[in-house]
């Protein structure tokens, strides 16, 4: 597992679909994860301190963890299927660690609500995760450069099952990732 931090949350101009965007702690590589508007505001509010009159989804589950005793670990990103990210929250209750399974976005709103960390399996970083050129500054996918920051031979299969998610990345605005966190409208 690698340790994520949240780099910022993305609206596309294309389509509006949000992303946010988790940057490896200790390296220059990014895993930008298709989240929905409601899972989008919930980070985005917490990550802000904005102040609610009611407590949101996320606000009440994390209250019903630490109500029934139960403390979470942290969350991790540890799949990937057909274009769709998976996550589990690890959480300990009764001195029994347990793992849940959840949405990503699901999963970072409680993790930054509940203030632990996010993780990202190597394994979806490697198929899923981006680095920018050094030369050109365009984001690629991770799985083109290899552990030395040359580009790798990819085979038509792996370009065929990116190319949707390419596409995407290459809609948004990433020039200033790692310069703050919160949501950036004018991705």
């Amino acid at each position: 597992m690698v340790e994520m931090s949240i780099d910022s949350i993305r609206v596309s101009v294309v389509n509006s679909q949000r992303v946010v965007i988790l940057k490896e702690t200790n390296a220059d590589r990014y895993l930008p994860i298709w989240i929905g508007p409601a899972e989008a505001d919930a980070i985005a509010i917490k990550l802000q301190d904005v102040t609610v009159p009611r407590p949101l989804t996320h606000d009440l589950l994390c209250s019903m963890v630490s109500i029934l005793g139960a403390r979470v670990n942290f969350v991790v990103v540890n799949d990937l299927q057909n274009d769709t990210f998976y996550a589990r929250i690890s959480v300990t209750i009764d001195g029994k660690d347990l793992e849940v399974d959840s949405r990503p976005s699901d999963a970072i709103a409680l993790a930054v609500r509940a203030e632990v960390p996010i993780y990202a399996e190597e394994d979806v970083l490697d198929r899923a995760g981006i680095v920018f050129d050094q030369e050109t500054g365009k984001p690629i996918p991770s799985s083109q450069v290899s552990k030395s920051g040359e580009h790798k031979e990819v085979t038509e299969e792996e370009l065929r099952k990116l190319s949707a998610f390419a596409e995407f990345v290459n809609t948004l605005d990433l020039h200033d990732l790692g310069k703050g966190k919160g949501e950036d409208e004018n991705a």
